[in-house]
């Protein structure tokens, strides 16, 4: 029985897709586009996006390693974006299950709050630590990174959707 949000099967994912994806976000959070709070997360996006579909083969160990790159490369409080992205990646492995029987665009609902979560962690260890608060506009991020969620869904599940074998008799 397939979950209703799947509507084929998928070939098994490639282990340097997976992190040559990361590294990619990693790369994109990295580019100097000046210090709007309402910048989407695409490293946290991409990071939930492989702990929902490959839970096994990224898990919180990875997603506390980025988060210290992404300290280390904004100068920020070391642990911050740690601390952040792996409570972001124990939630999305806890309903990850429950996550993939729903269609993409219920999927970003129900991430939503992950992200807002995280958004929320950062903010709070950033006035805890002495520092000033970014402004209001960094509640558009979450819902940024939540629409964000179906094109990374179809890009991201690209690799995995080809035929293994492209032949005209076979159905699969």
């Amino acid at each position: 029985m397939m979950p209703r949000g799947s509507d084929q099967l998928l070939l098994p994912a490639n282990p340097v897709f997976i992190w040559g994806s990361l590294a990619v976000a990693l790369a994109l959070n990295m580019l100097p586009l000046g210090r709007t709070p309402a910048m989407p997360d695409l490293l946290a996006l991409t990071l939930v996006f492989w702990n929902v579909h490959q839970p096994r083969r990224i898990g919180i160990g990875a997603a506390f390693v980025f988060g210290l790159l992404m300290d280390v490369h904004d100068g920020a409080l070391l642990g911050q974006h740690a601390l952040a992205y792996t409570l972001l990646s124990y939630f999305a492995i806890t309903i990850h299950r429950r996550l993939l029987w729903f269609s993409v665009l219920e999927q970003a609902v129900q991430i939503l709050p992950l992200f807002f979560a995280a958004h929320a962690s950062l903010v709070l260890i950033r006035l805890a630590a002495g520092g000033i608060f970014p402004g209001w506009e960094l509640l558009l991020a979450p819902v940024f990174e939540a629409a964000l969620w179906p094109l990374a869904s179809w890009v991201l599940l690209a690799p995995q959707r080809r035929a293994p074998d492209p032949d005209e008799n076979r159905p699969l």
